[in-house]
């Protein structure tokens, strides 16, 4: 069986995250994992198991189930079959020291049930230190999320017009489109690390549609299919002449996301006001795209975009009314939103090789959502769009 990622790959991010440990937290002993996505990161599998790694830099995959899946995917060699953590201490010992672990992932429940077994002297988060280290992305990592880029800009630009009829609701959309994905070779799922975020395969609506309340951080609405699952658009809402369609999407092949949205209208020229606040949200883009330097501040970016607003554009800019969010982009990887964010608050320099997804937007009422978002890789001159860049309104 071919694996995903080699013994290079997982080499190279097991190192970055050591490294960031032992700045970020020289007391550290062990480091412990329940999250799947980061059980894939550092052993190219992806299992009901639990990964310890020590800050000698070893690293040991307890696997529940599947071992035998494990043992074709991972390329790493300390990987242990297990029934409960107690096999676990038997390999490395019960004594944990100083333990750091993901507390934005681990529940109360598996906590206990490792305590149970091994002696932790005391509790740390490593959450933002994983993700720091993951926010720089190795070249095989680039080369996947430059490959996505490049489909998701087709599907954007060629494939979603085509689908477009009139009388079609907002879910039709959504199975048409996800379709389509599985044909370019999406890996179906778009996953976020927000905890209980769950978007299918992201934001489709029309009309004011997109300007409805919901739960997910983020610049658009949605009315969902229904107040349990208010994701993946309406059934209700039909297509008519006139419309704008709002498509905020990740695309993802291997593991690895892009993100872009685009807006369309149908059977109608767009007015001027549309048109007007779509070119504004391109040039935003580009002006936050331009300042995408290595040594860059996320916060003083933000502060500098923002601050050359005036009062009256912020008003319905990234959201509408007092729905609106606080940042103008975000990191992407394994995650579709990752660190750094483009907010304030983000003061640790941009790295070369981070990826971040940059989506001004702005809300209209009466009319929804316009605005762009394309998925920008840092080099040392700059940043490299892999998404195609921002355009104006699609007519179909």
């Amino acid at each position: 069986m071919t694996k995903d990622l080699s013994m290079q790959e997982t080499a190279l991010h097991l190192e970055k995250f050591c490294s960031k440990m032992d700045s970020r937290h020289p007391d550290w002993e062990t480091a412990l994992f329940v999250s799947k996505v980061n059980q894939y990161y550092f052993t190219g599998t992806m299992q009901d198991g639990l990964l310890a790694i020590k800050r000698s830099g070893s690293s040991f995959y307890f696997v529940r189930r599947s071992y035998e899946r494990a043992m074709d995917e991972s390329p790493i060699k300390n990987l242990f079959p297990i029934q409960s953590y107690k096999d676990a201490a038997e390999v490395i010992g019960s004594d944990l020291g100083k333990t750091y672990i993901e507390t934005e992932i681990m529940t109360y429940a598996i906590l206990e049930r490792i305590k149970k077994y091994f002696d932790i002297s005391d509790l740390g988060a490593l959450d933002k230190t994983v993700l720091s280290a993951r926010a720089v992305k190795t070249p095989f990592e680039l080369n996947i999320i430059s490959e996505s880029g490049r489909i998701h800009n087709q599907l954007m630009r060629e494939v979603i017009p085509a689908l477009l009829r009139e009388g079609m609701s907002e879910t039709d959309l959504s199975v048409a489109l996800l379709e389509k994905m599985y044909a370019y070779g999406f890996h179906g799922t778009t996953r976020f690390q927000m905890f209980q975020t769950d978007l299918g395969i992201g934001q489709i609506s029309f009309g004011t549609n997109s300007l409805y309340p919901t739960f997910f951080d983020g610049p658009g609405g949605s009315c969902g299919l229904s107040a349990a699952v208010p994701i993946m658009g309406s059934r209700e809402r039909k297509l008519k002449r006139g419309d704008i369609i709002f498509v905020d999407i990740g695309f993802g092949i291997q593991g690895y996301n892009s993100d872009k949205s685009q807006v369309y209208i149908f059977g109608a020229k767009p007015t001027d006001e549309m048109v007007r606040e779509q070119r504004a949200c391109i040039e935003i883009e580009k002006r936050t795209a331009n300042l995408l330097i290595p040594g860059a501040l996320p916060s003083d970016i933000y502060k500098k975009i923002i601050g050359g607003l005036s009062e009256a554009y912020k008003r319905n800019f990234m959201g509408f009314e007092d729905r609106r969010v606080k940042f103008l982009g975000h990191g992407i990887g394994l995650h579709v939103d990752e660190l750094p964010v483009i907010a304030e608050g983000f003061d640790e320099p941009i790295e070369e090789n981070m990826v971040f997804a940059i989506e001004p937007k702005k809300g209209i009422r009466d009319v929804g959502l316009i605005g762009v978002e394309d998925t920008y890789i840092v080099i040392k001159e700059g940043a490299i769009c892999v998404t195609g860049g921002p355009c104006d309104i699609i007519e179909v």
